[in-house]
């Protein structure tokens, strides 16, 4: 993490961020928002697992949102590439030395509900993580006995839909459901989920959560939704739906976040 850290510190150089973003697959377009971006491919940074997912870029990029710094993660490594739960870590770790406070995750989803149709933004009130993997297996000290009642920061939601409110986005809550993947859910799968209470089921984001409030930084996360559930149109799923479709949601999710993080008053608490 030293090698990291002190790479960093040399491309980014005074940058003091406090807000770190996840961005999933094709919701890349928020990076073309910043200004004096420096870009890092993961390749480049010691200890950064590399995604092998098409639709995600592999870079951190660090500049300013309007005149907010922020440091974003464009693209994610899933448990299903490697099996690892704990390959987003070294990134999330990395943005904590640069200073970050609060993690923003997003993702591309599945629904469940017919009023949340593809194209449309789900913010995360709550998750299950029906995989039972968790990256903090093998953590040695009581740390790794985090709580997750509060999981999700209610001031960061609170901002959130604020932002969706101000902007005229429609934005539904709803819980989301973290199977491992890498192949989609069954529509049997989907009839257990809706009567768990899932709104929503994807393949990331649970994990870096349980990371981020390990490591005591505020989380507040969203998905875009690509399609519905398996058997609930009687199509068959596919990646492809999910990277043409993301920009349709990740463009409204894109200026919700910035509004967010941005508006007002230039994002100072």
């Amino acid at each position: 993490m030293t090698a990291v850290i002190d790479l960093l510190a040399e491309r980014i150089g005074g940058l003091a961020p406090r807000y770190g973003i996840i961005l999933g697959s094709g919701l890349g377009s928020l990076v073309g928002e910043l200004t004096n971006a420096v870009r890092i491919s993961y390749r480049d940074l010691p200890g950064f697992p590399v995604s092998s997912v098409s639709g995600h870029a592999g870079e951190l990029v660090a500049g300013y949102l309007a005149d907010e710094p922020v440091v974003m993660l464009s693209g994610r490594v899933h448990y299903y590439e490697k099996g690892d739960a704990n390959a987003m870590r070294p990134p999330i770790e990395a943005m904590m030395s640069l200073g970050i406070e609060a993690l923003i995750l997003t993702n591309s989803a599945g629904s469940l509900r017919e009023d949340i149709p593809p194209g449309s933004v789900m913010q995360i009130t709550d998750h299950i993580n029906y995989s039972g993997m968790n990256p903090l297996i093998g953590e040695e000290s009581d740390r790794r006995f985090v709580g997750m009642t509060n999981a999700y920061d209610a001031e960061l939601a609170a901002r959130m839909r604020a932002a969706a409110e101000k902007l005229q986005i429609p934005l539904s809550q709803g819980v989301y459901m973290w199977f491992s993947g890498p192949s989609f859910e069954t529509p049997a799968e989907i009839r257990m989920a809706r009567i768990l209470g899932a709104d929503a089921v994807g393949m990331s984001t649970v994990p870096e959560v349980l990371i981020a409030r390990f490591l005591g930084l505020r989380v507040a996360a969203a998905s875009v939704i690509t399609n519905y559930g398996a058997g609930m149109t009687g199509g068959e799923l596919s990646h492809e739906e999910t990277k043409d479709m993301a920009p349709v949601g990740g463009a409204r999710l894109a200026a919700m976040l910035k509004e967010m993080i941005t508006g007002g008053d230039g994002g100072n608490e």
